[in-house]
């Protein structure tokens, strides 16, 4: 048997209901880690607002953090393949939010 029919007996079946397949919007995410695990922390900031509420919270093992971000960096590459470099310094940080986040912030 060749590795390319092992790979389609392991393929999982992703089924997506209604209520999370809407989706939640998120302008900043924040990311804490322990030893066992990284904890991911979707928020929505409102302008005018000074408090950012939580609307997912998504933890995950080291190892599936890690393949979460390279799957995620492999996207963002073919993104600006496609659409041009994502811009992002401080200054554009401040302006869009009205502060600049301390780097060790994260919510309680």
């Amino acid at each position: 048997m060749d590795s390319s029919n092992e790979l389609k007996k392991k393929q999982i079946q992703v089924e997506l209901d209604e209520k999370v397949g809407t989706g939640e919007y998120s302008n900043l995410a924040i990311v804490t880690h322990s030893p066992a695990e990284f904890i991911l922390d979707f928020t929505q900031v409102m302008p005018g607002l000074p408090k950012a509420r939580v609307r997912a919270r998504i933890i995950m093992a080291p190892l599936h953090a890690k393949s979460f971000a390279m799957a995620l960096n492999e996207n963002i590459k073919k993104y600006e393949a496609r659409f041009g470099d994502i811009q992002v310094t401080q200054d554009e940080w401040a302006r869009e939010f009205g502060f600049k986040l301390p780097p060790d912030t994260a919510p309680n």
